[in-house]
């Protein structure tokens, strides 16, 4: 039997500047019983898929986008291993990605209409040649033939920052974003697969220490029967039924170092996220040429914010920073 497995995970939770990005990456199985373990897709990929960094000998790295980003290994720059991982997939399940804009296009992310989010857009690749994405790619197309494994589609959902500041204002919650951004993934994968005879199963990265999600998926979901399967600290687990479709849904801690899809959605997301900020500076870089970027995180954006203070009008202000 097959089964559809899904990984949401997000990126940009706590920063000041910039929208939060909540990623989707979706993989069919072919060989799966009901009753098995979770499909291991780093294993069925080995061939052309790490986990790490370390001892990945040229193979694609899907993992934590932090780690990646954080990594120094490669001379072109950090985010050349998150853009090889993302479009590697993207490039073999036939997406063309030209540039920035195609890529958050194909994805459905939505920059908000200001002028920082706009401009010219970013030619991609950067950190390899289309020649060497296209070695990577057809690598990584007949690993998934030989494993019987199926990309189908790669969300992110982009929050602006006047989204992000209303869902605040009305929820009083931070966490109410990136459930919002969740929710609108549950309900766009359970509407496509939820009833197409394959077992669906979505595994999403834990909202801090909760480990009671039920009536949260009650409200992401009008309607759904929702009933607990597991609740603890390893893993909290709940069959969704709703109007003919169904699915098992997870949350855990430190998902994306245990399942695949979970880690490359978290890549999804902070690749979509940084070439944002990337628009961002740009933009504020030529109006102040001498001004240092900024990754929008708490700390330096308030450095950014102060270097900035003559130049930014209050209207400005207002449309780019989060209320917290």
């Amino acid at each position: 039997m097959p089964v559809i497995v899904c990984g949401i995970d997000e990126a940009g939770y706590g920063p000041m500047l910039g929208p939060l990005c909540v990623g989707l990456s979706v993989m069919r199985v072919e060989d799966w019983c009901e009753g098995d373990a979770a499909p291991d897709l780093w294993a069925l990929l080995a061939d052309a898929v790490a986990p790490a960094l370390n001892g990945s000998d040229g193979r694609i790295t899907v993992a934590d986008s932090k780690r990646l980003k954080a990594s120094r290994s490669h001379t072109r720059g950090p985010m050349v291993h998150m853009e090889r991982g993302v479009l590697a997939f993207m490039v073999a399940c036939g997406a063309e990605v030209t540039d920035d804009a195609s890529l958050f296009e194909i994805l459905g992310a939505r920059p908000e209409t200001l002028p920082w989010s706009g401009g010219a857009g970013t030619a991609l690749p950067r950190g390899m040649t289309a020649d060497e994405l296209a070695v990577v790619s057809n690598v990584l197309r007949g690993s998934m033939r030989r494993a019987g494994v199926e990309m189908l589609e790669m969300r992110c959902e982009m929050v602006g920052v006047e989204a992000f500041n209303e869902t605040l204002r009305r929820c009083g919650s931070k966490g109410a974003t990136t459930l919002g951004a969740i929710g609108r993934h549950l309900r766009h994968v359970l509407g496509r697969w939820g009833s197409s005879g394959d077992a669906l199963r979505v595994v999403c990265d834990s909202l801090g220490a909760r480990t009671r999600y039920a009536r949260v998926l009650g409200e992401l979901l009008k309607g759904a029967q929702v009933t607990a399967l597991q609740e603890n600290h390893r893993v909290s687990r709940y069959a969704v039924r709703t109007d003919g479709a169904e699915a098992v849904v997870s949350f855990m801690p430190e998902a994306e170092s245990k399942h695949l899809p979970v880690a490359l959605a978290s890549m999804v997301a902070k690749l979509v996220r940084e070439l944002t900020m990337e628009r961002f500076n740009r933009y504020w870089c030529r109006r102040v040429p001498e001004l240092k970027p900024t990754a929008g995180y708490v700390q330096d954006a308030r450095r950014w914010l102060a270097e900035m203070d003559d130049v930014v009008t209050p209207t400005e202000r207002a449309a780019m920073v989060r209320l917290a």
